[in-house]
C-alpha cells in the first residue's frame, strides 16, 4: 500500500508545476492568497466572532474592567469583534502585502477612490433603500437585526454598537474587495470577482436566506466596482450605510410592535 501511495502521489509536484497541462502556469502568489484566505477565515470564524468572546473571555474581561453591573457590558463582545476584524482582515493582509509580496497596499485597494465613482455608490444605496424597507417587515430580519440585543435601549448603546459594526464592515471590505480581489485580479482578471464571491457568500450562512443569496449579487457588484474605482473604501461606506439603515428600521419595528 505504501508503494502504491508513493507511486500515486509521486508525480504530484510535476503535475502542480505544469498545472495539469492547462495553459495557465502555476502562480505562487495566487495559490498563497487562496490558502491564506482559507486560514484567516477559519481563525476568524473560530476565534474572532462575538460568540467566542462570550463563551471564553467575557467573564474574565468583565471582572478585570469591573463591569459586572454595567449596562454596557454587552458591548464588549462587539468591541472584540471590531478589534479582531481589523487584526485578521486589515492588519495581517497588509503585513503580507508589505513583507511577503513586497508590494504597496495601494495596489490592493487601500487608497481613496478615483474621482467620479462616488455617485455610483450613492445610486446603489438609493436603489437598495426601498428593498431594505421592504425586508425590514419580515420577522426573520427583525429577529436578526441589530445583532446587539440592547441596541434599542438608548442612543449611546445604539451609537456605540454602530461604530463597532462599522469598523467590522470596513475590515470586511478591506479583506474581500481589497486584499482578495485585487491580489487575484493580477492573475485571473475579472474572474477574481467570481472567486472572491464564493467565500463571501459562505460567511453569510446562518443569516436569512434572502440576505445570503443577495450576498452573491452584492459580492459581484462590489467586487467589480472596487476594481473600477481602485478602492474598497466606497464599498465599505455603502455596506455600513446598508447595515445601519437595516438596524434603524428593525429597531423601529421592535419599538412599535
Amino acid at each position: 500500500m505504501k508503494d502504491r501511495l508513493k507511486q500515486y502521489f509521486g508525480g504530484a509536484w510535476e503535475d502542480i508545476a505544469n498545472n495539469g497541462g492547462v495553459d495557465l502556469p502555476l502562480d505562487r502568489r495566487s495559490v498563497a492568497v487562496l490558502i491564506l484566505t482559507s486560514v484567516l477565515l477559519t481563525f476568524f470564524y473560530y476565534y474572532g466572532r462575538p460568540v467566542f468572546f462570550r463563551s471564553s473571555l467575557e467573564r474574565d474581561v468583565v471582572e478585570l474592567l469591573g463591569m459586572e453591573k454595567s449596562t454596557y457590558r454587552g458591548l464588549l463582545s462587539y468591541t472584540y469583534w471590531a478589534v479582531t476584524s481589523v487584526t485578521f482582515r486589515i492588519a495581517l493582509p497588509m503585513v503580507i502585502i508589505w513583507f511577503w509580496f513586497k508590494d504597496s497596499v495601494g495596489n490592493y485597494g487601500f487608497r481613496l477612490w478615483e474621482k467620479g465613482h462616488g455617485k455610483y455608490y450613492l445610486g446603489m444605496f438609493l436603489f437598495m433603500l426601498p428593498l431594505l424597507v421592504g425586508v425590514s417587515f419580515m420577522e426573520s430580519f427583525q429577529d436578526k437585526y441589530p445583532f446587539y440585543d440592547d441596541a434599542g435601549k438608548s442612543v449611546i448603546h445604539f451609537g456605540t454598537y454602530q461604530v463597532m459594526y462599522g469598523i467590522q464592515f470596513f475590515a470586511l471590505e478591506a479583506f474581500f474587495r481589497g486584499f482578495l480581489v485585487f491580489a487575484l485580479f493580477k492573475r485571473f482578471g475579472y474572474y477574481a470577482v467570481i472567486i472572491m464571491t464564493i467565500p463571501y457568500c459562505m460567511i453569510h450562512f446562518g443569516k436569512p436566506i434572502a440576505e445570503t443569496l443577495g450576498a452573491v449579487i452584492a459580492g459581484v457588484i462590489l467586487g467589480y466596482a472596487a476594481l473600477k474605482s481602485k478602492s474598497w473604501l466606497p464599498g465599505a461606506l455603502l455596506h455600513w450605510s446598508v447595515g445601519f439603515t437595516m438596524d434603524v428600521l428593525c429597531t423601529i419595528h421592535d419599538k412599535i410592535r
